[in-house]
C-alpha cells in the first residue's frame, strides 16, 4: 500500500495492459457500474488519476454519443500512454465482451437456449437493479454537492421518467444551465460544489490536480484535424473494402453504415438506442427476430463490457441467417459480430483521441467546465431512471410482483450498501440464487 502522501510510480504500458484487461473480464453492471468500477480502481487504490481529473474526463464522455465507459477508459488511457495507450484501454476494455458474446451467440444458434440461462438470468437481473443504484450512489455523492446539482438531477429524472423527453434534449438543457451558471454563480457548478476543497482524500496520484499538461494532451487544431481525419478515413476504406468484397447492398456492408447511425445516436446509453436497433435489425433488415433480439439483451446482460455489445449478437444473428459465406455459418456470423462492433465503437476513438485535448485546455476555466459538470449532475438523474427501467421489467411478471426478485434485489442492495460487497462476487452470488430459485419451481 502507497502512503498517501507519496505520489504512485510511473505505470508502465505493460502494467497499464494487464489492467485494462482485467477489467474488460470485470465489468458488469452496465456504464454505471463500470465507471465505479473504474473509479475504486483508479483514483482511490491505484491513485493513477486524482478525483477531479477523472470526473473531468467522465464529463466529457456523458456530453458524447457512445458507451461513456469505454470512452471514459479511451480517455484515461490516452492521458497516461498516449493514442496507443487509449487504443489499448479501449479495444481490451471491449474485446473479452465481443470474444464471450460470439462463443454466446454461437451456443445460442447452434443448440438452442439453454434453462441454465434463464436460471442465472433470473437472479442476475435483480441484481443489476442494485448495482445501478449503487454506482448512482457513488456517482452522486460525488457530483451532488449542492442544492443546485441535486435540483438538475432531480429534474433529470423527471424529464426521462416521467416527461420522456430524448436525452440529448436533457443533455443540452443541462449544458445550457451550466453555461449560465458558470457566469451568475460559478461556485455551485465548481467540482465538488460549494466546498471544493472538502474532497476525498486519497492521497497524491499519479496525474494528480496539478500535474501540467503532457506534451501529447496539449490542443492543437492541427492535431484534432489530423486524428479526426485518420478515423474517418479508417471508417470510410473499412467500408469500401466490404462494399467491394460483397457488394453495397450486401449484409456486411448495410451493417457497416447502419452501426455507424446508431454509435451516432447512443446519447444515454445503450438502452436509449434499442429501439432504433430493433427496427433496424428487426423490422428492416430482418438480420433477427424479435424473440432473438430479446434473448440477445438477456445474454448481453450476462456478459462484461458496454451493454451496447449487443450489437454483436445482433451482427452474429443476422450473418448466420444470412449464411453470408455459404456453408461456414460459424465464419459468416463472426464476421457479422465483428463489422457490427467495428462501426459501433469506431466513432468513440475518434471522439476521444481527438477532442480530449481539447477538454484537458479547460480544466482549469469553470466557464468551460461548468456545464459539463451540469451534464453530469443531470447524468445522475438519468442514471436513476435506468435503474427504475429495470425495476419496472423485473419486479413485475404477467402484471403481479415477482417477490422472489424483489427480495433478491433487496438483499443485493443490503450487500452493497451495508457490506460493500464486491460487484463481481455479488453478480455471482445471485447467478445462483437465480439457478437455485428456477430449478426449485421448475
Amino acid at each position: 500500500m502507497i502512503a498517501p502522501d507519496t505520489r504512485p510510480a510511473p505505470v508502465s504500458m505493460q502494467e497499464a495492459f494487464w489492467y485494462w484487461l482485467k477489467l474488460g473480464f470485470i465489468s458488469f453492471g452496465g456504464p454505471a457500474g463500470q465507471i465505479a468500477l473504474m473509479h475504486t480502481e483508479l483514483v482511490e487504490r491505484r491513485r493513477w488519476i486524482s478525483e477531479q481529473r477523472f470526473l473531468h474526463a467522465l464529463n466529457y464522455c456523458m456530453l458524447l454519443p457512445g458507451p461513456e465507459a469505454t470512452q471514459l477508459a479511451i480517455y484515461i488511457g490516452w492521458l497516461m500512454h498516449k493514442t496507443r495507450g487509449g487504443i489499448m484501454a479501449g479495444a481490451l476494455f471491449v474485446l473479452p465482451s465481443l470474444l464471450l458474446l460470439i462463443g454466446l451467440s454461437w451456443i445460442y444458434l447452434a443448440y438452442g437456449t439453454l434453462p441454465v440461462v434463464a436460471g442465472i438470468l433470473y437472479g442476475i437481473k435483480p441484481a443489476i437493479v442494485a448495482v445501478v443504484l449503487g454506482a448512482a450512489w457513488r456517482i452522486g455523492s460525488r457530483t451532488l454537492k449542492n442544492p443546485a446539482m441535486i435540483a438538475i438531477a432531480a429534474a433529470a429524472f423527471i424529464a426521462i421518467t416521467v416527461l420522456q423527453l430524448p436525452f440529448p434534449l436533457i443533455v443540452l438543457v443541462a449544458a445550457a444551465i451550466g453555461l449560465a451558471g458558470g457566469r451568475l454563480a460559478p461556485r455551485l457548478f465548481q467540482i465538488g460544489g460549494q466546498h471544493p476543497n472538502n474532497r476525498p482524500t486519497y492521497g497524491l496520484a499519479l496525474i494528480d490536480d496539478d500535474t501540467p499538461t503532457p506534451a501529447h494532451a496539449t490542443f492543437a487544431w492541427a492535431k484534432l484535424a489530423r486524428v479526426g481525419t485518420v478515423g474517418v478515413v479508417l471508417g470510410v476504406a473499412v467500408w469500401l473494402l466490404l462494399a467491394r468484397a460483397t457488394g453495397a447492398d450486401a449484409t456486411l456492408a448495410q451493417m457497416g453504415w447502419f452501426f455507424t447511425k446508431a454509435a451516432m445516436l447512443t446519447f444515454g446509453g445503450a438502452y436509449a438506442v434499442l429501439p432504433y436497433v430493433y427496427q433496424g435489425g428487426v423490422e428492416h433488415f430482418h438480420w433477427l427476430s424479435a424473440t432473438q433480439m430479446i434473448d440477445g439483451l438477456a445474454l448481453g446482460e450476462t456478459t462484461p463490457g458496454p451493454l451496447i455489445m449487443i450489437v454483436a449478437f445482433v451482427g452474429f444473428v443476422g450473418g448466420w441467417t444470412h449464411q453470408l459465406f455459404g456453408g461456414s455459418l460459424l465464419l459468416a456470423g463472426v464476421a457479422g459480430a465483428c463489422v457490427a462492433t467495428w462501426f459501433t465503437f469506431l466513432p468513440s476513438f475518434i471522439f476521444i483521441l481527438a477532442g480530449a485535448p481539447l477538454i484537458e485546455s479547460t480544466r482549469d476555466n469553470v466557464r468551460m467546465t461548468a456545464p459539463l459538470t451540469a451534464i453530469s449532475a443531470a447524468v445522475v438523474g438519468v442514471v436513476v431512471s435506468l435503474a427504475v427501467f429495470f425495476g419496472s421489467h423485473v419486479f413485475v411478471q404477467a402484471g403481479r410482483p415477482d417477490w422472489a426478485a424483489i427480495a433478491i434485489s433487496a438483499l443485493a442492495c443490503v450487500a452493497l450498501f451495508r457490506f460493500k460487497m464486491g460487484t463481481i462476487k455479488l453478480i455471482a452470488a445471485c447467478a445462483v440464487a437465480g439457478l437455485v430459485l428456477s430449478y426449485w419451481h421448475g
